[in-house]
């Protein structure tokens, strides 16, 4: 018989999941829903003060067990470091959310080859290298009855129109939606379910740096970033965090190769 149960249909309770970025902005926000759910959560970032100040943050506020690994994954050698490092402390690896993502700024006259190729390396090689780097983790305990499972963090500006100077960030995040649907057809029969979360206007560092807030996620107006999308506002942990817990759980189980969009209808103006 089925179990139709809310806390048995979206439970990642006992899950043991890697989140890139998982510093601060999106990636902190999906650590701490995974946390406060019951999964074990190792996050990564370049920097390690930083890594580590999250991951201490993060117990405290939602208690369970975070275990910090900085790595730069936009290298093959970070890639290698930290899944040799989590290797050596996990036999299996459930949930991998690639959330690591950069971005760059400026007038396409000046648009410089080292800030197309920042992008695209971390954003969508990155994704890459590290999910191929993870399989014998992610293919370790899954199952077709419980298939481990692979989140991208791609973007609404791979499927719309950026209104920032980011060349190369919206073509990277639409590479990531494309190599969601790739890596999906191929994983799926290996009990490995890949999909894509494409955001809208989140209170982030990097959305404070276009518009214009220079990194200051506290000083920033977000009331007034969100007065022009249709949901009046941005987006909240729980948004991003509850999507993340569906895909990652039995509730999402048959969604396969998908790009969901978060952005509280941010397109559809």
């Amino acid at each position: 018989m089925s179990d139709m149960k809310l806390n048995t249909l979206f439970s990642v309770e006992g899950k043991v999941a890697l989140v890139t970025g998982g510093s601060r902005g999106i990636g902190e926000m999906i650590a701490a829903g995974l946390l406060a759910n019951g999964a074990k959560v190792y996050i990564s970032s370049r920097k390690a003060d930083a890594c580590n100040e999250a991951a201490a943050r993060l117990m405290k506020n939602f208690g369970g067990e975070c275990i910090p690994l900085p790595a730069n994954v936009a290298e093959i050698e970070g890639i290698d470091a930290l899944v040799a490092e989590i290797t050596r402390r996990e036999k299996h690896v459930d949930i991998l959310v690639n959330n690591a993502g950069v971005s760059w700024g400026a007038p396409i006259e000046e648009f410089p080859e080292v800030g197309w190729d920042k992008v695209m390396d971390t954003n969508v090689k990155g994704v890459f290298f590290l999910t191929q780097r993870m399989l014998p983790l992610l293919t370790a305990r899954a199952t077709k009855d419980e298939p481990s499972r692979v989140v991208n963090i791609g973007s609404i500006d791979g499927i719309g129109t950026p209104s920032f100077e980011t060349f190369s960030y919206g073509p990277s995040k639409a590479a990531v939606h494309s190599l969601t649907k790739v890596l999906a057809s191929k994983l799926t029969k290996r009990h490995i379910i890949v999909n894509a979360i494409a955001p809208g206007p989140f209170p982030t560092w990097m959305l404070s740096t276009g518009v214009g807030t220079g990194g200051d996620v506290e000083g920033t107006d977000w009331n007034a970033v969100g007065k022009g999308n249709p949901s009046g506002r941005v987006g909240t942990p729980e948004d991003i965090a509850g999507l993340t817990i569906f895909l990652c759980s039995r509730a999402g189980q048959f969604t396969v190769g998908e790009v969901i969009t978060c952005d509280g209808g941010s397109l559809l103006v």
